[in-house]
């Protein structure tokens, strides 16, 4: 899931141990107003200090979490094409859904529950420092998080190594067309393949992480018009229209956050 800026909220995020490109994210919401999290392609790993163990399945469009004011949340984002492989279902089955862990995996949540348990109590009483609002504990629970997907990632042999040669050649814009052949698949091949590891075909993985390298481009002050034309889009109207279409509101919103 990525996240747009929110005043509601404090954020950090780290590199998983031992998952490739995979990230730890550690959040509170300090006020009432929901987070705005755009598609990117991944399945998320959550835990929320209120409801629990949850699965974020791949979004379509931007994604508005509301929490509760002192709720923190531990996710671990799978990048694309490999959260397939720890979760055990495939990524359409969770597409644009929130879902309760034990739903997927049944008996097998229990494991994981018992180590969070375990992380949260190792953690004592001062686990909240009033300097630190998300707390030292978040980072047991999210080793828990990863230990588990690691475990269940190499039971399963890894993740298909297809994805992650479709996800970074569309990262790069590559065409359509020219990804199928480069991965030794006709089209609609590459379609049939792209639903189970991506939650959907190449034409929107594409335009989602079009959309993410436009925004971290502008984000590094790259003017919007240039940004348009590095990322692909016919001009910075484009731009706008394919923002709106996938986040919900134009890019200036998303960067005035």
């Amino acid at each position: 899931m990525g996240r747009a800026c929110d005043a509601g909220e404090v954020y950090r995020q780290v590199p998983a141990a031992g998952i490739r490109e995979a990230v730890v994210w550690h959040s509170v919401a300090t006020g009432g107003s929901p987070t705005r999290v755009l598609p990117d392609g991944c399945l998320d790993l959550l835990w929320s200090s209120r409801a629990g163990l949850l699965v974020a399945g791949p979004d379509r469009t931007a994604h508005l979490s509301a929490s509760s004011p002192g709720e923190r949340w531990v996710g671990l984002r799978l990048p694309p094409g490999t959260g397939p492989a720890v979760l055990g279902v495939p990524a359409d089955a969770l597409l644009d859904r929130r879902v309760a862990l034990a739903d997927v995996w049944g008996a097998g949540t229990a494991e994981l529950m018992d180590r969070i348990d375990a992380a949260r109590s190792s953690a004592g009483p001062a686990r909240r420092p009033p300097d630190d609002p998300i707390g030292p504990d978040v980072e047991r629970i999210g080793a828990a998080l990863t230990a588990v997907a690691l475990t269940r990632l190499r039971a399963a042999g890894g993740p298909d190594p297809l994805g992650a040669r479709i996800a970074a050649r569309l990262a790069t814009g590559g065409p359509i067309a020219a990804t199928a052949a480069e991965v030794g698949l006709g089209e609609r091949a590459l379609r049939r393949r792209c639903q189970p590891l991506f939650g959907y075909g190449p034409k929107t993985l594409a335009r989602i992480l079009r959309m993410r390298r436009a925004l971290a481009l502008a984000r590094a002050g790259t003017p919007l018009a240039e940004v348009a034309a590095r990322a692909g889009y016919a001009d910075q109207a484009h731009l706008t229209r394919e923002v709106r279409d996938l986040a919900g509101v134009p890019p200036t919103r998303l960067l005035s956050g």
